[in-house]
């Protein structure tokens, strides 16, 4: 028998829902062990049989077994094998009223958890059971991740300019705080990078960050990304799938592309974010998950509110903490700068035949260039004009793209017209000079002339402008 007496205090914490199939013989047992798994949390399942529990297996594929060998119709290590057996074998926890040293041997050789004989108290097969699942956490992780696309690097820095600065504020403050968080912004603009940075500057940051991209998914196959599938719920679900929110689980879920869910499933991603609760696809039981969503989109959500295509309940709930990424054309020169030259630094460490520094005359360009692809483009030019500049000592201008060394019209800082040569320089000088914050050594290196040099010019510059105004000419 099972020793019931007290049932140990349970902890308050969330915790997700956790699954496990009872399988004995004996109804007393089934129900008491049932009733307490029940209280903890547990989903329960119960099993008198060999037949009965490998129906309920294969049909709920619970997270544990509680396994006693001892039944009618089968030999119980048999049992233990075939529950074993797979790519993804069951995990079991062997408990019986029947054991010797040759037996809990073998059950351990087939692959059991642990083995535990009756009576058992009730606190140690809890301790047993949330060190089983844990490892069964550990082991889907390791499953999911292993199947992702490795992730954006993040190496784009914020930058040092006051837009940049208010929006590291506003990313501190979020960070700090559980709400969701709607990051909009163009294509390419760092959004995956920020939502990266809201979860590593967050008490979560010890728990997964996966994300998905929403864009172009069909309702079906985005609900089963979003919130997992049973068994049979499609062509294609031959077994259950974890969701990304269940992956998720007390760490922080990114959706990108939020603006692309289809309206069907709009509903459904409401009530999850009001309740945190939700069914998989073709499944009937809520799964009750404890994750922080970010959500990211390169459109105008309020004006597909207004016409009808976006859910206005969702939009102001998903939107509790709006934060706008600007494109790169609208940050500053300083900004660019330190971007491309962290971008470089990233380059260099994955591929050391890399080229390691760029030259004042090629950053210049990059600065001043619209960058139309914003962060994404900008690491695809770098990374093929060091590819091109490999074993030399510095990216040159002949490196990059005709159309950023070409200063065509429409780029950004151009000269006015109707000027001097050397007004056209004074202006040019003064404006690098200013968007670097006055700091000469970088405004020298954005200019591609020594800092030496720099001072001569500006000295000139300074004598100029406090030369007298030179006389006209004598007038009847």
């Amino acid at each position: 028998m099972v020793r019931s007496g007290r049932v140990p205090h349970r902890s308050s914490d969330f915790v997700m829902n956790r699954s496990i199939l009872i399988i004995d013989d004996d109804a007393e047992v089934r129900a008491l062990l049932g009733n307490f798994f029940e209280q903890g949390g547990w989903v329960v399942f119960r099993a008198a049989g060999a037949a009965d529990a490998a129906s309920l297996y294969d049909r709920e594929r619970p997270d544990l077994v509680l396994l006693d060998l001892h039944f009618p119709g089968v030999r119980g290590l048999d049992f233990l094998s075939e529950l074993r057996a797979g790519d993804v074998g069951a995990t079991v926890i062997v408990l019986t009223g029947h054991a010797d040293v040759a037996t809990a041997v073998e059950a351990m050789r087939l692959g059991a958890e642990n083995f535990l004989t009756k009576p058992v108290e009730l606190r140690h097969l809890e301790a047993a059971a949330d060190r089983a699942w844990e490892k069964v956490e550990l082991r889907r992780r390791y499953r999911y991740f292993s199947e992702r696309q490795t992730p954006a690097s993040g190496i784009e820095a914020l930058g040092r300019s006051p837009i940049m600065r208010d929006i590291a504020r506003q990313i501190g403050m979020l960070a700090a705080r559980d709400a969701t968080v709607l990051i909009t912004g163009e294509t390419g603009t760092g959004k995956g990078w920020v939502a990266q940075l809201l979860h590593r500057l967050s008490a979560r940051a010890a728990a997964p960050f996966v994300e998905i991209n929403g864009a172009g998914l069909s309702a079906t196959f985005l609900d089963s990304k979003l919130f997992g599938h049973e068994k049979g719920a499609f062509t294609d679900a031959r077994q259950r799938k974890l969701g990304l929110l269940e992956v998720a689980h007390t760490g922080t879920a990114f959706l990108d592309e939020v603006g692309d869910v289809a309206p069907g499933l709009q509903p459904k991603l409401l009530r999850a974010l009001e309740t945190k609760r939700f069914r998989r696809l073709g499944g009937t039981r809520e799964i009750e998950v404890d994750a922080r969503l970010v959500t990211a989109t390169n459109r105008d959500l309020e004006s597909a509110v207004r016409k009808g295509h976006f859910r206005e309940d969702l939009y102001y709930r998903l939107a509790v903490f709006p934060l706008r990424l600007p494109p790169v054309r609208e940050r500053s020169r300083e900004d660019v700068a330190d971007l491309a030259l962290g971008i470089l630094a990233d380059l260099r460490r994955r591929d050391s035949q890399a080229a390691a520094r760029i030259s004042s005359a090629a950053l210049e360009r990059v600065t001043r260039y619209a960058w139309p692809g914003n962060i994404r483009e900008m690491r695809n030019v770098l990374e093929r004009a060091a590819l091109f500049a490999a074993g030399q000592e510095e990216i040159q201008p002949a490196h990059l793209p005709r159309e950023i060394t070409a200063l065509q019209p429409g780029r950004r800082d151009p000269a006015p017209t109707g000027m001097t040569l050397d007004e056209v320089e004074r202006h040019h000088i003064l404006g690098v000079v200013a968007q670097l914050g006055g700091n000469k050594s970088r405004a020298a290196r954005a200019l591609g002339i020594s800092r030496a040099t720099l001072y001569e010019k500006l000295a000139r510059m300074r004598a100029q402008e406090n030369e007298p105004a030179p006389r006209g000419p004598a007038t009847d």
